[in-house]
This record gives C-alpha cells, sequence and structure tokens, in this order.
C-alpha cells in the first residue's frame, strides 16, 4: 500500500464523513444534576469549546468557583489572548485582590486582558469589563463584587472576554462559508473539517451571526437523533457471533489489543468492532495534537450545540443509515488495509518507531492538515483547493473515495437547491465536510450551475 493512499483516505474522511468514534465513556449521573440558567445556555457552546467547561459541568456548574477552576479559566483566556500576538504593555495590578467572589473573579480575568494595549483598560477591572459587555449588572446596575461567584458565572465572564477581544480585533477563525441566495431564501453554506485542532477556536464573529440567524441548521447527519444512532452503533459491532480477530490478520489484531491497552481499555474490549470503525477512530486520534482543544470539538459539533441551545430546527441532508453503509460496504480487504494504515499513523503519533515510509507519509499528512486548517481560518478556499486536491482523491483507485464524493455530492447539492427553493422568507445554514463544498462536483459550483447566486462571505 503506497503512502499516497494513507494520506487520501484519512484526509478524505475529515472532510467528507462525519468520522465515528468509539463511545465515549459515560459520566456517573448525579442524584440533582446542576443545570446551567437560562441567561447562561448560549455561552455553552463557546465555553466547552474552549475548554471552560467539559462533559461533567452538570455536577458543579452552579457551585461556588474554587480557586483552581478560576486558575485554570484565567490560563485559558491567557492562552487565547496570546494567540492575537496585541502590543503588550505593563498590567498595574496594584490592590487588585483576586478571590472567589464576583469581584474577585472579575480582578482574575482583567489580569489577562490588562496584559495588553486594549481601549479602555487602564480605567480598571470593573469599568474595562463593564463598557466590554463582559459583566452585566442587576436592573439597578449593582455588579454585586462581594458576592461569592458561581462557575457559571466565571464561565460566562471568561467566555465573554476573549469572545470580546477576538471580536474587536475582528479575530477568531472565519471557516469556508458562503451564502446562497434565492428570492426571500438565505442559505448559509459551511465546509468543516471533522476535527479540532490548530487552536481553531474561538470561530470568527460573522461565522457566529450566521448560525444565529438561521431558522433551521442543517448537518450531513442529525447528531441529536438518537434512534439513528442506534441503528448507526447497531452497524458497527458483529452480530454473528465472530469477533475481530476472525476478520483480521494475527498481527494487526495483536497491534489493535495494544492500542486498546494504551488507550486504557482492556486487551478484548475492541474485540466487537469492525475494522472499519477502529480505522475511521485510530484515524481521527493521529490527526490531533498539542493544539487541539481539552474537549476535542470537532467544528460540526460546535456548529450543532450553538444551534441546539439557541433552539433551531435541527436538520440533516443524509441518514445514519446511508452513511453507515457507505463505511459498513467495503470489501474485507478494504477494512483490513484500513486499519493497517490508520493504525501504524497512530503508532508514529505515540512512539516514533515505524518504519521511513510511514513517517513520510505522517510528515506529509501533518502538513496538508497545517495547511487546510490555515486555508479554512483564513475563509480562503483557493488555497484550501491548493492543499486538498479534490481531483486527485476522485480519480485515485481508492474504494472509500468514490463512495464518499462521488456518490453523495450530487445528492447534497439537490439537498441544498430544495432549501432555497422552500415557499416564504427562509435562512438555513448548512454545514457539511469541506470536501463536499469544493470542485471538482461541490456544493457551490453546483448550485451555481443551477442558477442560484453563491458568494462567498466577506
Amino acid at each position: 500500500m503506497g503512502k499516497s493512499n494513507w494520506l487520501k483516505r484519512g484526509l478524505a474522511g475529515v472532510l467528507a464523513a462525519v468520522l465515528v468514534s468509539l463511545p465515549a465513556l459515560a459520566a456517573e449521573e448525579t442524584p440533582q444534576p446542576q443545570l446551567p440558567d437560562a441567561w447562561a445556555v448560549s455561552a455553552l457552546a463557546d465555553s466547552y469549546a474552549l475548554g471552560l467547561v467539559d462533559d461533567n459541568y452538570a455536577t458543579y456548574i452552579q457551585s461556588p468557583v474554587t480557586m483552581e477552576q478560576l486558575d485554570n479559566m484565567c490560563g485559558i483566556a491567557a492562552g487565547k489572548l496570546a494567540l492575537l500576538e496585541l502590543p503588550r504593555r505593563t498590567a498595574d495590578t496594584v490592590g487588585l485582590v483576586v478571590d472567589t467572589t464576583r469581584g474577585g473573579v472579575m480582578n482574575a480575568l482583567y489580569q489577562q486582558a490588562a496584559a495588553y494595549e486594549l481601549p479602555g483598560v487602564e480605567a480598571g477591572a470593573a469599568a474595562f469589563l463593564t463598557e466590554l459587555g463582559v459583566v452585566q449588572g442587576d436592573q439597578t446596575g449593582d455588579l454585586a463584587l462581594e458576592r461569592t461567584c458561581t462557575y457559571q458565572e466565571a464561565m460566562v465572564m471568561a467566555n465573554r472576554l476573549i469572545l470580546a477581544v477576538y471580536d474587536a480585533n475582528d479575530a477568531g477563525s472565519l471557516g469556508l462559508l458562503w451564502k446562497a441566495t434565492n428570492g426571500e431564501n438565505t442559505l448559509y453554506l459551511l465546509g468543516t473539517i471533522h476535527l479540532d485542532r490548530d487552536n481553531i477556536y474561538p470561530l470568527h464573529k460573522s461565522l457566529r451571526d450566521a448560525i444565529d440567524a438561521a431558522q433551521t441548521v442543517s448537518f450531513e447527519l442529525d447528531l441529536n437523533d438518537q434512534a439513528g444512532l442506534a441503528e448507526f452503533q447497531a452497524l458497527q459491532t458483529y452480530t454473528d457471533g465472530t469477533t475481530l480477530a476472525d476478520h483480521i490478520a494475527p498481527q494487526l489484531y495483536a497491534r489493535v489489543q495494544t492500542q486498546a491497552q494504551l488507550l486504557g481499555m482492556g486487551p478484548n474490549d475492541l474485540d466487537a468492532y469492525k475494522p472499519w470503525v477502529l480505522a475511521s477512530t485510530f484515524s481521527s486520534l493521529s490527526m490531533t495534537d498539542d493544539t487541539t482543544g481539552a474537549n476535542a470539538m470537532a467544528i460540526d459539533l460546535y456548529v450543532n450545540a450553538r444551534a441546539v441551545n439557541a433552539g433551531k430546527t435541527i436538520d440533516a441532508v443524509e441518514t445514519y443509515a446511508f452513511q453507515g453503509g457507505i463505511f459498513d460496504g467495503l470489501s474485507a480487504e478494504y477494512q483490513e488495509a484500513y486499519l493497517d494504515s490508520a493504525l501504524a499513523l497512530l503508532e508514529l503519533a505515540q512512539s516514533g518507531t515505524v518504519s521511513p515510509e510511514i513517517q513520510q507519509a505522517a510528515q506529509e499528512q501533518e502538513q496538508m492538515l497545517a495547511g487546510m486548517f490555515a486555508a479554512w481560518k483564513d475563509r480562503d478556499p483557493e488555497a484550501f483547493a491548493q492543499v486538498y486536491d479534490k481531483a486527485a482523491v476522485l480519480t485515485s483507485d481508492d474504494e472509500l473515495n468514490a463512495k464518499l464524493f462521488t456518490e453523495r455530492d450530487p445528492g447534497m447539492i439537490a439537498a441544498a437547491a430544495a432549501y432555497l427553493e422552500t415557499e416564504g422568507e427562509n435562512t438555513f445554514f448548512l454545514a457539511v465536510g469541506a470536501g463536499h463544498m469544493v470542485d471538482p462536483g461541490g456544493i457551490v459550483s453546483g448550485l451555481r450551475e443551477l442558477g442560484y447566486t453563491v458568494e462567498l462571505v466577506e
């Protein structure tokens, strides 16, 4: 198997299909889960993407914030602000008390911003953060500085600070975002990458605003469809009494067992899964790095969370049965080769002790991923197309590539056109893998050929 096939196989997946992964270990249920207040719900998607909350937030979000938690939030804010490379200043922090009161939390977060030349920062914590919209008092304007601060309040403050500074500096990841129109209908088109890396968050205000403007947000798959997910999960495992060991070579099976232990599982915990499931999972893991967020929130998941939290209608252009069937229909030989190559790249990321051929393939994968994410963040489809050669992917003899694109792009173009032909005045948002947006055969040019106006969002 040539290294070019490894690259095409893995990168096609992160641009074409919502990659599957092994089920995460469920958080322990709490007797009385702590739910965020309505006013804080809109901050959850960004807070999760930035790492300000994790999967267990229902166990602590309404509790008083601790100093350890506050230090972590300040570290996240400091890291995100540092990426902007703003002019620095000597912060005057004399007299600022940092503790777990609302005033103390404000002082702690203010210190992260006060290290930079920002308009109004010299006015002090309360004035600066109020003007920036980070803190908002009650109807009388009282900021309740002496009251103990909840985690929820601190999270929202940290989230607002990061977004406000990024927005003030016209910063954030722009995304491959187009706007299609037909009469009174608007359709935003976002080409996504099914990963979280290269400090992708926060997203630019223009992208967040486009999501917020839509009444209906659509994806390849409805990530909230529990029945569809159950159907998809059923495709991932063997039901005929066989296990993974019966379908792949003994040497490859031994490597999977080793990987299971490295992932904190028992040596036989992956036996029920089919090779394509493990290959997709290992491929995705090999593409993460130290720029991946703490929660590894893929772009599609962020868009879904923001839309769901805002009460949007969620739709999908494909079904789990259809997309799952693409992978499950791969030949046994291909699935084994796919697993072998994906595992080899993950093994390299973990130890570096693999063949020179795999090392070179991994270097090329890293270069392509870095180039794709840079183009995505800059909203530069031309640069993206130069890095990701879709024509080469379509003309390869790889069994999976043809299924991912040539058998799906026409259906996505038809679905996008149907949104534009909806009766009345509507705004839609469609987020699918970037590979489906670009040419040859992409949604953007497909809609233009049908006579619709499609322009890159400025």
